[in-house]
């Protein structure tokens, strides 16, 4: 038997972090994700996500909210003070109920676990995967003012 190889001229890969500690959840995203042709790394705890982060490089973060010892949150606040520029993107199923967006959490893009998940999810890292680096767009945004 024989395997074709894959193309050459394919988007490079790009390397997500997920965490999450409802370990059915941590599949079915990353089954999705690598669907989508991301290669998906996952830590099942707040502190071992942030392990695996501090010793690998990583394009983007996905990780939850509502976690045991760790929130979504402080997760974010670890990432941000490591590396700033990472994109993360935020899931929750509480996002109405404790008003979380983007601006509140330090994430990119906040993501409600609802039945439009899949397709939100997709979206935002496709989207957050076009884009330069945080750090970047501000030097771009002042460059803009500028002129």
């Amino acid at each position: 038997m024989t395997f074709a190889k894959a193309s050459s001229t394919r988007a490079p890969l790009f390397r997500i972090l997920l965490i999450d500690d409802n370990r059915e959840g941590l599949k079915a995203r990353k089954s999705v994700l690598e669907e989508q042709g991301y290669e998906i790394v996952t830590a099942s705890c707040p502190e071992d996500g942030l392990s695996i982060f501090a010793g690998t490089n990583f394009d983007m973060v996905v990780t939850d909210y509502k976690m045991p010892r760790m929130n979504g949150q402080q997760v974010i606040d670890e990432i941000r003070a490591k590396r700033p520029a990472t994109p993360i993107v935020l899931l929750s199923g509480m996002v109405e109920a404790l008003g979380l967006n983007e601006k509140n959490t330090g994430a990119d893009v906040v993501v409600a676990k609802d039945c439009n998940e899949v397709q939100n999810l997709v979206r935002a890292v496709t989207r957050l995967m076009r884009k330069p680096p945080r750090s970047q767009r501000a030097g771009l945004k002042a460059k803009k003012q500028s002129v």
